[in-house]
């Protein structure tokens, strides 16, 4: 049996990112009810949301769904409490040090995955007792890792130094960029942008409207005195890129970000002043589709390309 699906109880090695302001209850619980993992992204919420978002989840599944807990936010502590509480019984962790934390939720029967952009962090993961890790590629939107690896070089790097499972993450959202990252060697997949653009995400309708329109070129990696994260290239994007350009200092880019960009752009929909966080996958995302519909495609399309390569292997 696939080690992800051991390790979750699921149905398929695919994992839904825990994204903020985009991944509530809904989502969540519709790719654990398709035979996936579903996460929901507490980094846009308070302790309060956050519980009313896991109650809802246990009401809209019997399936095993998880929580991705940013470990840099004030709530932190709070939230940690909250799913142990809850009885949640997946936590990924992320934006933070993996060791704190990770001996509490695990003595609480929680399973536990860190989501890494570096083979340094990812041996510190191991160290912490993690679970799994998820090894996030440079073509993957939101916050990204300041070394730029890829996918493809990231995976064959982690798999080499943990005895872990590793989920693969960044530029994956069909069934060939599964494959691909599943030949690297990973365990299982995370997939964020494809869900970003699906029925039951929480995001903005203008957002995913955009999504669909993005091409190749259309993301970049910006904010890198900051936190490195991939945006849509839009006016907002463009102001920063043109501060960054006259040596704005960190100080001036945190005024220029302010407060709730993100919100604005992907749950408000403020197609200029906000903030757009999308992978480079998105170009590859033409339609906005259930998740359910999703799911089922990318595991068909891996299937169906895993054989064909199988059968052609032979002529080798």
């Amino acid at each position: 049996m696939n080690k992800i699906c051991q390790l979750f109880n699921i149905q398929y090695p695919i994992v839904q990112a825990g994204m903020i302001w985009c991944s509530g209850w809904e989502l969540a619980s519709a790719v654990s009810n398709a035979g996936g993992l579903g996460l929901i992204g507490s980094g846009s919420m308070t302790p309060e949301i956050l519980t009313t978002h896991i109650k809802k989840c246990k009401l809209a599944t019997i399936k095993p769904f998880g929580v991705n807990i940013p470990l840099i936010f004030s709530y932190t502590e709070d939230f940690i409490k909250i799913v142990i509480e809850e009885k949640v019984k997946i936590v990924f962790t992320s934006a933070g040090n993996p060791a704190k934390w990770t001996n509490i939720l695990k003595e609480n029967g929680v399973t536990v995955v860190h989501v890494v952009a570096n083979t340094k962090s990812a041996k510190k993961c191991e160290e912490a007792g993690v679970d799994a890790i998820v090894a996030e590629g440079f073509e993957a939107g939101g916050h990204n890792g300041k070394e730029e690896t890829t996918t493809l070089v990231l995976i064959p790097m982690i798999k080499e130094i943990v005895s872990i499972p590793v989920i693969a993450a960044g530029g994956i959202g069909n069934g060939r960029t599964m494959l691909g990252a599943m030949a690297l060697g990973a365990d299982g997949v995370q997939i964020g942008s494809r869900f970003v653009a699906s029925v039951e995400s929480s995001a903005h309708q203008n957002f995913k409207n955009k999504i669909i329109e993005v091409k190749d070129g259309d993301t970049l990696l910006t904010l890198k005195k900051l936190v490195p994260v991939r945006l849509i290239k839009n006016k907002f994007f463009f102001e920063v890129e043109q501060k960054q350009n006259e040596g704005a200092s960190t100080q001036e880019l945190s005024e220029l970000l302010g407060r709730g960009r993100a919100k604005m752009g992907m749950f408000e929909g403020n197609e200029d002043e906000g903030e757009m966080e999308i992978g480079q996958i998105s170009g590859m995302i033409h339609e906005i589709k259930p998740a359910a519909i999703i799911v089922k495609e990318i595991i068909d399309d891996y299937l169906k390309l895993k054989n064909e390569f199988l059968q052609s292997s032979d002529q080798f």
